[in-house]
Order: structure tokens, then sequence, then C-alpha cells
């Protein structure tokens, strides 16, 4: 009997234990708030700066959710930054800027990326270089997913885009 009553509460230690313990994998909602996320309402493209067309600046309000002002339709942009959404990736937000002059991409900076663990931290010191070093070279966002990356190169892609669509660019 005393046997059974032990082996019962290991087992249970053992299975609480279990399902109590937190793993990175468990999405970036933690309760220890370590994601960062961008400002209040932050989740659409905008665009400071000037177009080719002399149309003046145009702004968008990212709390608005506004876009960008002035003409598409294939035209290049002019000289200013562009923000690109937050791509919400299972490990966290991603977000770019991009600084056009020229109607060229000539800067990229990451605004946000995932960063709840250490890992997370080691993961972007590689790979955001390497992705910035991409997009300025394809001056587009059709650039490789980074090995061991993968999550965070998505992410970045899409903000890019986000971020090239609302300057105006190809």
């Amino acid at each position: 009997m005393r046997r059974i009553t032990g082996w019962l509460l290991s087992t249970v230690a053992a299975l609480v234990l279990l399902f109590s313990y937190r793993t990175s994998t468990m999405g970036a909602g933690g309760e220890n708030g370590a994601i960062t996320s961008g400002a209040a309402g932050s989740t659409g493209s905008t665009w400071s700066g000037t177009d080719d067309g002399g149309t003046g600046s145009s702004s968008g309000d990212s709390s608005s959710g506004g876009a960008s002002s002035g003409s598409s339709g294939g035209s290049s942009g002019g000289d200013g930054a562009a923000t690109g959404s937050v791509a919400q990736t299972r490990w966290g937000p991603v977000q770019v800027k991009i600084t056009v002059s020229g109607g060229k991409i000539t800067d990229v900076a990451v605004l946000q990326v995932p960063d709840g663990n250490h890992r997370d931290q080691e993961i972007n010191d590689y790979a955001v270089p390497i992705l910035r070093q991409e997009a300025l070279a394809a001056q587009s966002a059709q650039i490789d997913t980074v090995s061991g990356a993968t999550v965070t190169s998505d992410g970045y892609r899409e903000s890019l885009q986000s971020a090239i669509d609302a300057a105006h660019l190809r």
C-alpha cells in the first residue's frame, strides 16, 4: 500500500511539473511581457517624404491605420522614409523602416524583432544584418530566407514589402 501511495504522489508531482514548465515555443504573449510591441495601434504602413510627381509631402497616421496619399501605379517614390506594417510572427512582432533617396532604398532599420529570450536575441544578432544587406542589394522584398531564422525572415520580408508599397517603389 505504501508503494502505491508513493508511486501515485510522485506521478502527480511529475505531471504538475510537466504542465507548469514554460518553453520558448509557447508564443509571444507570455506573462513576462518580454516581447516589445510598437506604439498603440501601430499596424499600418506610413510614408513621410516627397513624391517624384511634386505632390509635396505625404504621411500616414499609423494609429488610425491610414496609408500614404499620393499616386501609386508603378512610379518610384521620392526622398523620405517609410515604416512597414508590424508583421505578427509566432515568435513576436517584426517591423522595419526604410529610408529612400532618389527612388532607391538607402537604409533599412529594424524597429521591432522578437526578443523574448536569449536565443531570439542570438538569432536576430546574426540574421538582421544579413537581411538588411540582402534588401539593400535587391532593392526589393524578394530576398532569401536566413537559415535558422525562417520566421523572422518571413516577418522581415512582409514588413519590408509594406514599407516599399508605402513609399511607392516598384
